[in-house]
Formats: C-alpha cells, structure tokens, sequence
C-alpha cells in the first residue's frame, strides 16, 4: 500500500444535484453517482494492517452544502451488536464509525465526527497530532438504518465547520480518514492505515482533492436563564448572546454579549491538598468554537499557553467568580498563514481584561507559529504578557520534532521580571512496533503563565527517554491480541537550586483482550529526591526512595454488565517504602435497557504517611483513609430527551502520625507543635433534564447540591460518605433556554 501521503486522488464531480444526496440512512440506487467508493479498510486495533473481519464500504462525496459520507457495515447475526442508546460525546465502547476531516490537509488539526449504530454522536477537534478534546460541539447531518445484514451510517459535515485556507484554483487538499469499530471486542479498522496510537496520526491521513466549495454562515444564540438559590433564598435572572459570523473559510468571527457561563455541566470533585493547581477542561460554547487555532501546549500535561477557564475565574478580590461583560474572537489566513485574535472584559473594579494573538504560517514539512497573550489585573496592579514560538518539523517519515520558546513579562507594583522557558519533543518510528521519545524541558523560576495559562509548576529542568514496542502477533490461544510494553527514565531538577527532584523508571504494559476489553498494569521506581513544593517556599524536603504498582482492567458491556476495576500500592511520605499506602476501585454498569444505565464507582484509599504543609516550614505526617462515590443514572427518554444524575461524594479522614519541620538541610526533624487530626467532606450531587429544540438548541432543567467542610476529627468520625451526603452549602435549580438561529 502507498503511504497515505501519497494516497492522494481527485474526486468527479457527481453529474447529480447536490440535492440527490438525502443524509437518512439510507443508500438509494444513483445517490452516490460520483462518489469515491473506498473498500480497503485494514485492522489499526490492533495496528497489524491485516483486512477487516468484516467488509465495510464507504462512499464520499463534495457536494456544495458540505462532505459527505456514506457507511455500509457488515454486521451478521454472528457478530455481537451493540444496541445502547448514548448521549452526546459518550464514551463508551459502542459499534461506531468515524470521519476525520483535516480541512486544510496540513496536518496541524482535525474535526473527529463519530456516529454509533443506534445514531449517538460524538464531535472532538484534534490537535497536535493526536490530542482530541471533546469540548466543542458541532453541527452536522446525521442518520443511521440497521438491517439483518448490518447497518448504514450517512453524515455530511458543513463546509463552515473550520477555518480553511484560501483554494488556488477549483480545487483544494483536505486530509481524510475513516474507521468502523465493534463494539463488542474494540477491534478498529481504517482507511488509511494511521492510529493515534503513533506520534503522527493526523498527519498520516490520506491527501484528498475535492472541488473548493465555500459557505457562509450567520448563526446568533440568544439565552436566558433564572436560578432560585434554596440556602439563600433569593433568585438571579441573567440573559445575553452568542454570535457566530463566518462569511468564508478565510475569516470566521464569534462574539458574546453577556455570556452565559452558568454551569449545566458539573466539574469532577477534587480534594487537593498539594501545592499544584487542579486542572478543568472548559465546556463553554465561545472557547471551544474554532478554538483549535489557539492550541499552543508546553508538553508537560495539560499545560498551555491558553487556558480559557481563566476567563470567568474568582475574581481578584475574591468575591466571587468574575463576571464577563463581552468577549470577541475572530480567525482566518491568508495563503498558508493563519492568524487569529481573542479578547474578554470582565465588569467591575476587580475585573480583568484578556487578550490574545495567534500566527501560524506552514511550509510544508515544517510550521512556525507565535502566540502573544496580555492579562490586565488593575485590582491587583498587575499587568502579564507572554511570547510563545512555536515549530513543528517531520524531517523525514519517521522523525518528527516538536518545539517551542516562551518569554513572560510581569509588571507588578512597578517591578518588571522577566522569565523565560523552552520544550522540545522528539519522536521516532524504528520500525517492526518500536519507536522511541525523547523530551526536554526547562523553565526557569522567573517564568509565569498563570495569568491567562496553565502551568502546574515553573523552576525546573526535564529529560525522559522512553521506548515503546508493540506486539500484535500472539498465539491464537492468548486471550490477549496485542500489547504495548514501555520503558521510560525520567530526570528532574530544580533550575534555580539545582536539587534532584526526581529520577524514576517506568514499565508499564498496556493490553487488548480478544474479546473485549483491556488491561493496563504500570511499575514505578524512584530514587531519594527532594520535595521544593510542599513548604510553599519555606524549605525543600528530602524525601527516601519509593516505588508504586498500579493494575486497571476494563470489560465492555456483555449482556446487562460492563466492569472497570483497579488495584494499587506504593509507598511515599518520610517512609518511602516502608510504609505502604494502597487504593482499589469498582466501577460496575448496570443496564436496565439500552436506554437507561445505573452507574456506580467505589474508591478507597489508605495512606500510611501523607505529608500535608501546615505553616511556615511545619508539616504533618498522617495516616489517610478516604473513600470516594460516584453513582448516578442516564436515560435517553428518546431521540431528543435525557434525564442524567450525577452524584459525587468524597469522605476523608487524617490521624496524625507526627509533627516536623524542615531543617536548613532539609531534614525533617521531629516536633511537638500542636497539629490536629482532621476529616473532610465533599458533596456535588447534578439532576439534569435536557430537551432538544434543535441542534445546539435545548431546555434545561438542572438541580444543583453540593458543599465541601474541613473539620477536627472528631466530628467526622462516622461514616465518611454519609455524613457528606448531608451537605447543603449549596442548593440551586436552574432553567435555562437557549436558541440557535442560523
């Protein structure tokens, strides 16, 4: 088979109108007059490239009022279907296919646009290759027909969907891949043969020629929505707009006036007691819409440059969250070059202003982008701009080099400081399943992009090698079908003073079971190494060598149950491995019909020696015990109702095992300063009635209940997860009506 680079090709134009192509579900004689047909789909799931069990077909098609693309999937009565009903972005392992369009066919980002058997959808952009991020949702035709033979799948995918570059003539390049995957044992097969299982994935898709059709589109989402708070006993009426304008692929604006940042999607509960900020993904219509441009990632987690739920955070003096009287963002490109600008005001004297700038330029085998953002924080008399560089080099088709250069200038009372930091990603496709990874960080401690960023920590140096191998040819017998093995050394110092902050070696294993299913099972050795963090500043602690052993295994629905467990043990704190600290989980899904499912998750966890910063250099040792709900029920009432809950609940309790504080030489000597032993509880509880009005237009109805206390012990002594459910700190319902008018 020809790379897919090369697997490039020119589609004939349909000799049909546009209107022939009806998107039902339904494959009519001549409606597809035109199209290109594509047969040759190939296992990547595992990635052996072997044909597909089953034979799948895919027609596709330009036509003025988007792409269009037709599944026809074998499916007999041999083969297990997945007949689950899912909500919008589910995840769960369903029969499916897929459409992935590369707009510009550049390899830089894609749309995901994912269609189950029973008509469920799922929409991700995917940036950097690989990174899918569920938090934007498009508009696009669907439709899905099943019969005894199997099933078909039809979609049609606007062409305002994405920015897209200026065409040179009729016709313009996209990048395109296609796969169906069973549900009932995860097997994955794809036209071309790519898998975001490898550094490259978007960039292996296949080169498509198709003619340069362009649209328009006006679309104002006006809201309103009226909150009762039944601690408080008062009510809030808030209403505003969103505008989407994109009048070519060459520029598209969006626009909000009074924006509705009202939560109707709860964010997980976290009890973080650590130095590090806890990181949340952002949900709200104006940032995930053609957001991808933004993208600009430091390579350490979930790090960015970008971090839009700064946008709306607590305000600076902290009385509440800020409230955003409007917000502007607007993209295009001239030639290969992209560009865009986003900026947001919030109200009052504590509210700041948000601005950032975006440049990208491609050359074919490389890129080179820049990202400036500017913060003004008059409540605090502060004033933050950040410069990114950012390049992307595939040298050849094995190599490929990510990197990029950061700068911060902060200006506070009068003081400038200037920081500076610097990534660098290489990967490497050896061959026969082995690549290897190298990466390279720094970030010295002047370096700050907290304003309008995310950055878990600056003041360090990182170097991790790691190897991978992939293993798809097992015995028969195995009641595995593939695994991937992986080693990686990781080293991490302090910039500024220079301490071991960690040197670890991973193994891990992840597996495919034959029928379903997988298992992933992780080792973890540390060295002794210092804690800079854990003070807050007030003096580095020396902690012993330490390990950790974690073991996740998942099973897809068989009949009317699906199960996700975990065990865990590792050591930590002052006694390393001398005190072991354990978790185990059991997440069981039950599923009353196809329609409706119970969901419940168990944790629990013991620490033998959890180390918590009281003040100054003072630290406690404790012993943990906590233990974690999740439980809550979906019921896809029909086509265009659900009914979801979603309860979270979290008791914790702390005995102190001793007092220290942290010598000069970052000993840990033992005091007697008084320091209790504590419990906490934390409650989130979200009963939601979604009706659909049209697409990306509903009714909620949404209850909300939740707190969260820190006590002495002794007055959470009971059962943890009881004495959380009785929280009521908060207590809200909450209507909300938004209408798309396109």
């Amino acid at each position: 088979m020809l790379p897919a680079r090369l697997a490039a090709f020119t589609f004939a134009l349909s000799s049909l109108p546009a209107a022939a192509v009806t998107i039902d579900g339904r494959i009519e004689p001549g409606e597809w007059q035109g199209a290109r047909h594509i047969t040759d789909f190939r296992q990547t799931q595992p990635l052996t490239g072997d044909p597909t069990s089953q034979p799948v077909e895919a027609w596709v098609l330009a036509t003025p009022e988007g792409l269009a693309v037709a599944f026809r999937v074998s499916q007999p009565a041999s083969v297990t279907r997945t007949a689950q009903r899912v909500q919008r972005d589910f995840e769960e392992s369903v029969d499916r296919v897929n459409l992935m369009v590369d707009f510009n066919g550049d390899g830089r980002s894609a749309y995901n646009f994912t269609l189950s058997s029973t008509d469920g959808i799922n929409d991700a952009v995917i940036t950097n290759e690989s990174n899918f991020r569920k938090d934007w949702d498009g508009i696009w035709e669907h439709a899905v027909a099943q019969d005894a033979q199997g099933w078909t799948a039809e979609l049609r995918v606007p062409w305002h969907t994405a920015p897209m570059h200026k065409a040179q003539g009729a016709t313009r390049t996209i990048g395109l891949y296609l796969d169906r995957v069973f549900g009932s044992n995860g097997e994955r097969v794809a036209w071309p043969v790519a898998s975001f299982m490898r550094p490259r994935f978007v960039s292996e898709f296949a080169q498509v020629e198709v003619p340069a059709f362009s649209q328009s589109l006006l679309a104002i989402t006006p809201y309103a929505s009226a909150l009762y708070d039944n601690v408080r006993k008062r009510s809030h009426f808030d209403a505003g707009a969103d505008l989407f304008w994109k009048p070519s692929g060459q520029f598209q604006l969006t626009a909000s006036l009074n924006p509705d940042f009202g939560q109707v999607e709860s964010d997980d509960l976290v009890i973080n007691f650590s130095a590090t900020e806890t990181y949340f993904s952002d949900k709200r219509p104006f940032f995930t819409e053609n957001q991808s441009l933004f993208a600009f990632d430091l390579l350490d987690d979930n790090s960015a440059l970008l971090y839009t739920r700064r946008v709306g955070a607590p305000a600076d003096d902290g009385q509440g969250a800020g409230d955003i009287a409007a917000a502007i963002k607007f993209n295009g490109s001239l030639g290969t070059t992209s560009y865009g600008v986003l900026a947001a005001d919030e109200r009052d004297a504590a509210g700041r202003f948000f601005g950032a700038a975006r440049l990208v330029h491609d050359f074919g085998e490389q890129s080179l982008g820049a990202m400036l953002t500017h913060v003004d924080r008059p409540w605090l008399d502060r004033r933050a701009e950040v410069l990114g560089v950012d390049h992307h080099w595939t040298p050849t088709p094995s190599w490929t080099v990510r990197s990029n250069l950061v700068g911060s200038e902060i200006v506070q009372a009068g003081a400038r400081e200037h920081g500076l930091g610097a990534t660098s990603r290489i990967d490497h496709e050896i061959g026969n399943g082995w690549r290897q990874q190298w990466a390279l960080m720094h970030f010295d401690k002047r370096l700050e992009v907290n304003d309008f960023g995310y950055l878990a920590r600056n003041d360090f140096d990182y170097l991790h090698w790691e190897l991978r191998k992939r293993a798809t040819e097992l015995p028969s017998d195995s009641r595995y079908r593939s695994h991937d093995w992986q080693l990686r050394l990781d080293a991490l110092d302090s910039d500024d003073a220079g301490l071991r902050l960690r040197r670890s070696l991973l193994l891990g294993r992840s597996s495919e079971l034959r029928k379903g299913g997988s298992d992933e099972l992780a080792l973890r050795l540390s060295s002794a190494a210092w804690d800079d963090l854990l003070t807050r500043g007030h003096g580095a602690l020396h902690l012993p060598p330490t390990f950790g052993f974690d073991f996740m295994s998942f099973r897809p629905r068989k009949g009317d149950w699906g199960l996700e467990w975990g065990l865990g043990l590792a050591g930590g704190g002052l006694a390393g491995y001398h005190r072991l600290g354990w978790s185990a989980k059991i997440e069981p899904t039950y599923f009353l019909s196809d329609a409706f499912r119970i969901e419940t998750e168990l944790k629990w966890t013991g620490t033998g020696d959890w180390l918590v910063w009281q003040r100054d250099n003072l630290i406690g040792s404790f012993r943990r015990r906590m233990l974690q709900l999740e439980a809550g029920f979906t019921w896809a009432i029909g086509p265009r109702q659900e009914l979801r809950m979603k309860l979270q609940a979290i008791g914790l309790q702390a005995v102190l095992n001793h007092g220290y504080r942290v010598d000069p030489r970052g000993h840990a000597q033992p005091v007697n300063d008084a320091i209790e032993d504590f419990g906490v509880k934390n409650l989130g509880l979200q009963i939601r009635y979604r009706y659909e009005l049209a697409p990306l237009s509903a009714i909620y109805v949404v209850y909300g209940r939740g707190g969260y206390e820190q006590l002495p012990l002794a007055d959470t002594s009971t059962d943890l997860l009881a004495r959380s459910l009785s929280l009521r700190q908060d207590d809200q319902i909450l209507v909300k009506f938004a209408y798309r008018f396109d």
